[in-house]
């Protein structure tokens, strides 16, 4: 059986917490398009002086997962990244 580390793709959720500030959102998605890849789905919410902004990829090639991570960490004004990760099964067509 796979573990999630040896799945070739994941289905990974990005929660996070950062500034809410003009430009925001943009930068959210640079990471994703640096590398070919667009989300399935993006929700954000503000709250006052903060905004909630969830990513999420139902199949994300497992080795670029740290990659947007680790950029998403680097965007000025994010406060807080989580990143929730499940095994994703692929059918190939």
């Amino acid at each position: 059986m796979l573990s999630l580390v040896d799945h070739p793709y994941q289905s990974v959720c990005f929660e996070l917490l950062a500034d809410a500030e003009p430009g925001l959102l943009p930068r959210l998605l640079v990471p994703f398009a640096r590398r070919d890849l667009l989300p399935d789905q993006m929700r954000t919410r503000r709250h006052g002086d903060t905004v909630e902004a969830s990513l999420e990829m139902a199949a994300m090639p497992a080795e670029m997962v740290h990659l947007v991570e680790g950029n998403l960490r680097q965007i000025v004004g994010v406060r807080r990244v989580s990143v929730i990760m499940r095994a994703c099964v692929r059918a190939a067509a």
